[in-house]
């Protein structure tokens, strides 16, 4: 495993509590589709929540590493020239970190979300892979709810649609 994949996983089971009760398939479906369309997938369906002080503090923590660096190359270059710029920098750079937490929020929610789907997939799906599979089974879900196939029968009706298809 790379080190930014364990630094990543680090910092999710450190901002987020997830929950110990499985994923149902139903709503692991739902969430694997919504994620696949770039769209905002139910946190509570996917059993996790975010410890906000802990994501502000590990937040903090990269604006210091990136930001510390950067004014101490800077700040010889910036002594000498007018304060005014000096100020439009720090102003720019004080939006940027304010504007940054909702980038960083929202990568670890992708993040997290992507998480819990491949473990409730290797729960419900085990034989078939998450990166290969995702997509088919996606549109396989959605023929699901279109042709209201109840939930009792979606799991029978999506494996049988994936070994008739895949």
């Amino acid at each position: 495993m790379n080190t930014r994949a364990t630094i990543q996983d680090k910092i999710l089971d450190y901002i987020y509590l997830t929950s110990k009760k499985p994923i149902l398939l139903k709503d692991m479906l739902t969430a694997n589709s919504q994620f696949n369309e770039g769209l905002y997938v139910d946190s509570a369906k996917l059993g996790f929540r975010m410890k906000i002080a802990r994501a502000y503090l590990v937040y903090t923590g990269i604006c210091c590493l990136i930001l510390i660096p950067l004014f101490g190359v800077t700040h010889a270059l910036l002594a000498n020239i007018d304060s005014h710029v000096s100020i439009l920098g720090v102003v720019i750079a004080t939006a940027g970190v304010f504007i940054g937490f909702n980038f960083f929020k929202s990568k670890m929610r992708d993040a997290i979300a992507l998480k819990q789907i491949k473990k409730a997939w290797s729960v419900h799906l085990p034989y078939f892979p998450y990166e290969k599979y995702s997509v088919h089974v996606e549109k396989i879900y959605n023929e699901a709810v279109k042709k209201e196939i109840q939930k009792k029968d979606l799991e029978k009706y999506i494996l049988d649609n994936i070994v008739k298809e895949g």
